[in-house]
C-alpha cells in the first residue's frame, strides 16, 4: 500500500542526496521513479536537481497554479510510475500536498517529499506544516550544529551574522544559511564561523 512520506531536515543534511539515491535505487530495479521540484528553486537551474556532494538530476517542475495530482496522473497514462520524489517540498502549496495525498490514495503510488520544516526564524513553511498534518510517515533526517548538538535550526546569515528578519524565502546554500541547534541558533553563535 502507496504512503505519503514526508523526510525533513535542516540545511546540510542530505535531504536532496537522499532523494536522488532512492531514485537510483528505482533505476536500478527497472521501476520508474520521477523527481519534481517547486519552480521557486532555480539555485541549480530551473529543472535540476543538485546536492551538496555534487549528485545531480533533471527534475520535472511543479508551479504554484500546477495540479500535482493531474501532472502525475497524466504521466502515469503514459508510462507506469513507481514512486514520486519531491525536492524542496517546503515550497509545494498547501493543495498541492492534498493533491499528492490523493496521488497515494488514488493512484497508489507512494510520494516521498523532502524539505525543510521550518524556516529561518522557526516558523513553518506552508508546505511543511500540510505535510507535517497529512503524511503517513514522518522522518527526520539529522544533521549537527557546530557544537555536536543535533541541529534544527536553519539560521540565515548575511554579513557573518545569523538575521531573523526578512522575507521567508531566500534561495541560498553554505553561503546563506547554517544548520544549527536551538541554543546557538537563538543565541546567534555561529561557532568558528565567527573567527
Amino acid at each position: 500500500m502507496a504512503k505519503l512520506y514526508f523526510r525533513y531536515g535542516a540545511m546540510g543534511a542530505s535531504k536532496t542526496s537522499n532523494a536522488l539515491m532512492v531514485e537510483y535505487n528505482y533505476f536500478e530495479r527497472n521501476q520508474n521513479a520521477v523527481i519534481f521540484k517547486p519552480s521557486i528553486d532555480t539555485r541549480d537551474g530551473i529543472d535540476i536537481v543538485k546536492s551538496r556532494v555534487g549528485l545531480a538530476k533533471k527534475a520535472y517542475i511543479l508551479s504554484p497554479n500546477d495540479d500535482a495530482f493531474e501532472t502525475v496522473s497524466k504521466m502515469n497514462s503514459t508510462k507506469k510510475i513507481d514512486c514520486v520524489i519531491i525536492d524542496e517540498a517546503q515550497f509545494l502549496t498547501p493543495a498541492q500536498v492534498m493533491q499528492l495525498c490523493r496521488v497515494v490514495d488514488e493512484l497508489n503510488i507512494p510520494v516521498i517529499a523532502y524539505g525543510l520544516r521550518a524556516d529561518f526564524v522557526g516558523n513553518l513553511f506552508p508546505g511543511s506544516e500540510r505535510l507535517l498534518a497529512m503524511a503517513d510517515t514522518i522522518e527526520e533526517i539529522k544533521t549537527v550544529c557546530w557544537c555536536s548538538k543535533k541541529a534544527i535550526m536553519n539560521a540565515r546569515v548575511v554579513d557573518g551574522k545569523v538575521v531573523k528578519e526578512g522575507e521567508q524565502v531566500m534561495l541560498g546554500g553554505n553561503e546563506s544559511y547554517v544548520a544549527l541547534c536551538r541554543k546557538h541558533w537563538a543565541e546567534g553563535n555561529l561557532g568558528n564561523k565567527n573567527s
